[in-house]
């Protein structure tokens, strides 16, 4: 079904009533002039009534925007509506969001008003706004749990009052994307006057619906979304933004929303980052998994033709590109462009031997890493040109640290001690009367990579030796042992800089 979908972004009011998440004012601004430069058409800034935090974000948004829609949500009660009204005041595009319940559970036992009670707070309500500004929208909250024709009614009645859009929510995400899409259709079949609004709808995800459920409206009708960055919201969250967007660019694309997708990426990282709520891995579209491949076959796939794995363009959602994941599940193909990409030509019998050995590491480690590549190069060349740990000791006192280590190199065993501040300061330095090269760490950072007492440690540094600074990495369970092994890393590579593989 052709046409314009509105995009209703809430994450600045119920993405923020996600447990945990929590945005200062000058936080809600920045994430709201990103969300005007990605051409998101209305901005729920807050609640206003709620603290006079929101109440402030709301005027600072208010002031600052100036194409995109200011809403502020008011509960259909007179201060709230004057609340919002007050703080949108500066806003050159403000819209007032007024609600009330409409499903049985809500109105006996949380409203304990009368249906007609309802009737009459909606519509009065609804006036009231229009008295404030041209664009009112009312929600019935609940919508999915509520009866049909007591939804015409109110919605009849709210359009003739002067609201201008009417939200259907799934405030509890208990529907399914059938029933969804029956629910708009009757609606816009049976409220005599639905031409005269646009209907829109706000999904919660606590059944994983959400987005699927915001779709189903969408072909019904509806002709407005309201979602979150992230997907964040109360309890699950609610229909994801970015899903929304590029589930209708990649399967409907003559549905247009005015989104810039290419902002996605970007927008998503500022919101996970000023919220602290990290964006799960396998999160469509912005988690980090969601454009890497590790399987051997899908990598051979993508890298004959992206479409055989993609169904988008990660470019499309501000992401650089694809990423080939090297881990256990991958192939020949894969391993052959990682060593191109690193500036090695490795075919044929060469290659087969190396990936015996790439499958081996990778069935220890859950990724492996550029300077773990560049390692099964090393040992491919048979040690000659490279250092390899074979042994090391070390003697703590209180007065300082001697180390010795035991290293091979083509086919020769070299041993070296020397006295250093510590364990590690000790051992490399031995490395260096055996090298005969000294190196200069100009970085050095270790962190735990499992967990138990039994812990594997990643040493990741950076080695200057003269003007020349390489990188080494390594990881075992015993945190010495991890650092010559990243030092050594770092040490072979000033041999490989000159050989062709």
């Amino acid at each position: 079904m052709p046409g314009k979908i509105i995009i209703f972004d809430t994450t600045l009011r119920d993405g923020e009533q996600s447990p945990g998440a929590s945005l200062s004012s000058a936080q809600k601004l920045i994430i709201a002039r990103e969300l005007e430069k990605m051409k998101v058409d209305v901005i729920e800034a807050g609640f206003a009534i709620s603290s006079p935090d929101d109440y402030k974000s709301i005027q600072d948004i208010s002031s600052a925007l100036k194409d995109t829609t200011v809403c502020s949500l008011s509960r259909a009660v007179e201060k709230d509506i004057a609340a919002s009204a007050g703080a949108l005041a500066a806003a050159r595009h403000k819209r007032i969001h007024t609600f009330i319940a409409t499903s049985p559970v809500h109105m006996k036992y949380k409203l304990r008003m009368s249906k007609d009670e309802v009737v009459s707070n909606a519509v009065g309500a609804v006036k009231l706004a229009r008295g404030y500004c041209d664009e009112v929208e009312f929600s019935c909250e609940d919508a999915t749990r509520s009866d049909k024709k007591f939804l015409c009614e109110i919605i009849e009645k709210v359009i003739s009052a002067g609201a201008g859009i009417i939200n259907i929510p799934d405030t509890v995400g208990y529907s399914y994307p059938e029933e969804m899409g029956e629910l708009i259709s009757y609606l816009l079949t049976n409220v005599k006057n639905s031409h005269k609004a646009v209907f829109s709808v706000h999904c919660h995800n606590d059944l994983g619906l959400g987005t699927a459920n915001s779709l189903a409206a969408v072909l019904a009708g509806a002709r407005q979304v309201e979602c979150t960055v992230n997907g964040l919201g109360e309890r699950a969250g609610n229909a994801s933004l970015e899903e929304i967007v590029m589930a209708l660019k990649v399967r409907f694309p003559k549905i247009k929303t005015g989104v810039d997708t290419h902002a996605i990426a970007r927008v998503s990282g500022m919101v996970s980052h000023m919220t602290g709520i990290v964006v799960q891995p396998n999160k469509a579209i912005v988690g980090a998994n969601a454009f890497s491949h590790e399987a051997g076959i899908h990598q051979d796939g993508v890298l004959k033709k992206a479409q055989t794995y993609e169904i988008m363009k990660p470019e499309d959602v501000g992401i650089s590109g694809s990423q080939l994941v090297l881990g256990k599940h991958s192939g020949r193909a894969a391993l052959a462009k990682k060593f191109k990409d690193l500036g090695f030509q490795v075919a044929g019998d060469k290659l087969d031997a190396i990936f015996a050995e790439f499958k081996k590491l990778a069935d220890k480690k859950k990724k492996v890493y550029d300077e773990d590549i560049i390692a099964l190069i090393e040992k491919d060349m048979g040690r000659r040109d490279g250092f390899e740990l074979k042994n090391f000791e070390v003697h703590t006192t209180p007065s300082g640290s001697k180390g010795k280590v035991t290293l091979k190199k083509g086919g020769k065993i070299f041993k070296g001690e020397a006295a250093g501040d510590g364990p590690v300061d000790s051992v490399l330095k031995a490395v260096e009367a055996v090298s005969g090269r000294k190196g200069v760490l100009t970085d050095y950072q270790v962190k735990s990579i499992t967990v138990g007492k039994d812990a594997q440690g990643e040493v990741r540094l950076r080695a200057a030796f003269g003007k020349k600074v390489l990188a080494g990495v390594s990881s075992s369970t015993d945190i010495i042992e991890a650092s010559i092994l990243a030092y050594l890393s770092a040490l072979n590579k000033l041999e490989l800089r000159n050989i062709k593989t």
